[in-house]
């Protein structure tokens, strides 16, 4: 009882001095005191309920700002997210250190030695880079994402519950920036070129916003399906995929509506369990189609002058537009850049993250575009293949296309292993959503964002956390 009132005496009087101390600061106007208790509550969280501490990050990495807006010197960095991911990060190393191990199972399956194998490979070409300081700090910023969002996920993200609090915890906060961007987009009478910047500061571009859109759709789906949820939250789903849909088709990205066009079909190949054997016939047919109809058709391309609009219509046809549409022909213009980079350098590369800082010299003059400039300073290489294959050399492109591979393999395999039942409906969902940021990633590739990792690793981690801690519980308790 005496303790109790004691303790009670201590946190009176620590609340009143650090009130007397932050009204002391503020009137100096020093705010950073003020956040002292939530950093407090981190540090908490951070040894004391570490799952927490992930679903705090996932939720605020929709709403996270890169300070590199403020113009502070150049630094890049998603606040308040990657800090807090950095700190996890070494908490985890300190923690496998002093344990001395971590799951094998989780460590050798496949996808795991793919990701491991893109890093070495990476921290290899940041060694040779060409500016070796941007590609160690590109490298170490990947490490913490994949460290957080695949390593540690796999150990927090292994029962259904878990899972579904992740999904939550990423798509209502998401549902405020949609509701932003919208807002904003009204404001502006609907306006095409307006899409391109409502919804910053929390997305850079409406091609970022649009591809995080597209990877979240699936999901909301596995969760309008779950059995348990009662009418009302049905009935909430059933708005978000309204509200989705609606920023999905104002957000004006091409790619996001054909990622999705392409997951959809995927959706009915898995459902109707079509063979491998007819879908490769049917890319053999397709290929020499495509092979012999190939001048028509370029003639047909070369005749589309349609370029990007606010009529949804003529916005979907200025996708194939290679004449005069300046976004297509700048893609081209930066593909060209990287392979005329990887053919200087094949093997190494330029090193990781160096492609925005030195593509310029590479630009030919008849690729150039309107929006292309002198100083080659307007970003990456918008491409998650070929990037990699100009900053790391074949190998980095191979490695990326290994992790892609793995990934649909193993889930294909568990996906029809797996009985009828969520779980199952789990795996075929996470495929859907990587498909369409992979798919997305042949034109962009925002794997440098925490906007995009979270989802992507994370996703990746419930198919091997499925496959290593669920799938065979499931398999004994409804046999085929």
């Amino acid at each position: 009882m005496l303790s109790n009132v004691l303790n009670k005496y201590w946190l009176y009087l620590l609340s009143f001095l650090f009130i007397i101390l932050n009204s002391i600061f503020i009137a100096m106007e020093q705010y950073w005191f003020a956040l002292i208790p939530f950093a407090l509550g981190l540090l908490y969280l951070t040894f004391f309920s570490l799952d927490k501490l992930m679903y705090f990050i996932v939720f605020f990495t929709p709403l996270s700002i890169n300070i590199e807006n403020f113009d502070l010197g150049g630094i890049g960095m998603y606040l308040p997210t990657e800090p807090l991911m950095f700190g996890v990060m070494v908490l985890f190393f300190l923690k496998v250190i002093y344990d001395k191990r971590f799951d094998n199972r989780i460590i050798f399956h496949p996808i795991s030695l793919a990701i491991i194998f893109n890093l070495v490979w990476m921290f290899i070409t940041s060694l040779t880079s060409e500016l070796p300081i941007v590609s160690l700090k590109y490298v170490l910023a990947r490490l913490w994402f994949v460290v957080c969002f695949y390593f540690l996920a796999t150990q927090l993200l292994q029962n259904l519950r878990r899972i579904k609090i992740f999904l939550w915890s990423y798509l209502l906060p998401m549902t405020i920036v949609i509701g932003y961007a919208l807002y904003n987009l009204s404001g502006q009478l609907l306006d095409q070129n307006a899409a391109h910047f409502v919804m910053q500061p929390f997305f850079k571009d409406h091609t970022s916003y649009g591809a995080i859109l597209a990877l979240l759709f699936p999901t909301l789906f596995f969760l309008l399906n779950i059995k348990e949820y009662k009418l009302g939250v049905k009935t909430l789903i059933v708005s978000l995929i309204v509200f989705y849909t609606l920023g999905i088709i104002f957000s004006y990205t091409r790619a996001a509506w054909v990622s999705l066009a392409g997951a959809f079909v995927l959706f009915l190949i898995y459902r109707f369990r079509v063979s491998f054997k007819f879908l490769a016939f049917l890319g053999i047919i397709g290929g020499l189609i495509f092979y012999l109809s190939w001048p028509s058709l370029m003639m047909k391309i070369e005749k589309n002058r349609q370029d990007s609009s606010g009529d949804l219509a003529e916005h979907v046809q200025s996708i194939s537009n290679i004449s005069s549409d300046a976004s297509n022909l700048e893609r081209i213009n930066r593909w060209e850049s990287a392979h005329k980079m990887f053919n200087e350098r094949p093997v190494f590369g330029w090193g990781p993250g160096t492609y925005a800082f030195l593509y310029a010299p590479f630009q030919l003059s008849k690729n150039k575009t309107i929006i292309s400039t002198n100083a080659g300073d307007l970003g990456n290489a918008h491409s998650e293949y070929i990037g990699p294959l100009a900053e790391s050399g074949v190998l980095g492109m191979l490695s990326m296309l290994a992790i892609v591979i793995c990934i649909f393999y193993k889930g294909s395999l568990l996906y029809h292993e797996l009985p009828k039942g969520e779980t199952k409906n789990l795996v075929l969902v996470m495929l859907l959503c990587l498909f369409t940021y992979f798919t997305h990633g042949i034109l962009n590739n925002y794997l440098d964002t925490d906007k995009a990792s979270v989802l992507v690793w994370g996703f990746a981690a419930i198919i091997v956390a499925v496959d290593v801690y669920m799938k065979d519980d499931l398999l004994k308790s409804n046999p085929h």
